[in-house]
């Protein structure tokens, strides 16, 4: 079994959650977390069943956010993951809602970032052995960048 590195292609302006998850009824509860996080986000949901007929299940309010999700699925190729592909809100939003579904098992990963999902292959099918989320550190902080990382966080009313 040889690990695969895929790359998720999704819209620069776009944000994205890749997790796993156990059920059918997944889409539909992740639906319902994101309409009920931030009114008017824009997103499109994708998993990717198991079992049965081995589909990938959808839904969304954005239809090109909808088939970025569905591409992701199609380009990982492993049962039981999901992507959300989203707009007009930020994982942060709504991740908390997503993590609570009671099908959701855990996030991959939550990021504007390039994304690359390491995989491996087996005769019964494809799992998800982890992601690789943007870049790797290029420092250590020191006291200017703290302090532009508080003020960034005050500017945009997450922190007070």
């Amino acid at each position: 079994m040889e690990p695969a590195s895929v790359r998720i292609e999704f819209p620069e302006d776009a944000n994205i959650i890749i997790g796993q998850s156990h059920f059918i009824k997944t889409v539909e509860d992740l639906y319902e977390a994101m309409i009920g996080s931030v009114p008017g986000a824009k997103f499109g949901v994708a998993f990717a069943e198991a079992s049965g007929p081995c589909l990938i299940r959808h839904d969304g309010n954005d239809d090109e956010l909808r088939e970025a999700a569905i591409a992701i699925m199609k380009d990982v190729g492993a049962g039981h993951t999901f992507a959300i592909v989203m707009r007009e809100c930020f994982p942060i939003n709504v991740l908390g809602a997503v993590k609570a579904c009671p099908e959701v098992c855990g996030i991959y990963c939550a990021t504007a970032n390039p994304v690359e999902v390491i995989v491996a292959e087996s005769p019964q099918g494809r799992g998800v052995l982890g992601v690789i989320d943007g870049s790797g550190p290029a420092g250590v902080e020191c006291e200017e960048d703290r302090k532009a990382r508080v003020s960034f966080l005050r500017t945009i009313g997450y922190k007070r």
